[in-house]
């Protein structure tokens, strides 16, 4: 009998939420290969510079690394290829209908593998942040830690 251990693989595109205003998220699988989940296992991806696209109604994630799996032989998977992302049609749909609006694109923000062992990807409609929105971020980041450092001492 084996013994499962539970997946905590978490990987953060950390730039989507500094560069982008996240507007509404979806989670959605992902199709892929047997060598990629075993890559994604040992948490061997990056989400930095992945963007998704809609192409035919099916939604594409481009330019995600997974690491080619190191037992992986002659049917190893290439490290960056196109995936496409599982959802429902109304889902797709709503995407494909935010995705039109001007200043309104579709980043990937999480890869997690979920409690069956699945990989999910989220993905938001996201809006750019202008400079002074970024500046305006990093101001409050910079105000809850120093909020957070205040009561530490206090405690």
């Amino acid at each position: 009998m084996k013994n499962k251990l539970p997946q905590n693989i978490l990987i953060k595109n950390k730039r989507a939420s500094f560069d982008y205003e996240l507007l509404d998220t979806f989670t959605a699988g992902m199709v892929l290969t047997g060598t990629e989940i075993k890559s994604l296992r040992l948490g061997k991806a990056s989400l930095g510079d992945t963007y998704c696209l809609i192409e035919r109604g099916e939604l594409w994630v481009k330019n995600l690394y997974i690491a080619e799996y190191f037992y992986g032989t002659y049917n190893n998977h290439a490290a960056r290829r196109d995936r496409k992302l599982l959802l429902t049609r109304r889902e797709l749909k709503k995407i494909e209908k935010s995705a039109k609006d001007a200043g309104l694109t579709i980043v990937p923000t999480r890869l997690f593998i979920n409690e069956k062992g699945l990989a999910k990807i989220v993905v938001a409609i996201a809006k750019g942040k202008k400079a002074y929105d970024k500046r305006e971020t990093l101001k409050q980041r910079d105000d809850r830690r120093e909020i957070t450092r205040a009561l530490r001492r206090k405690a």
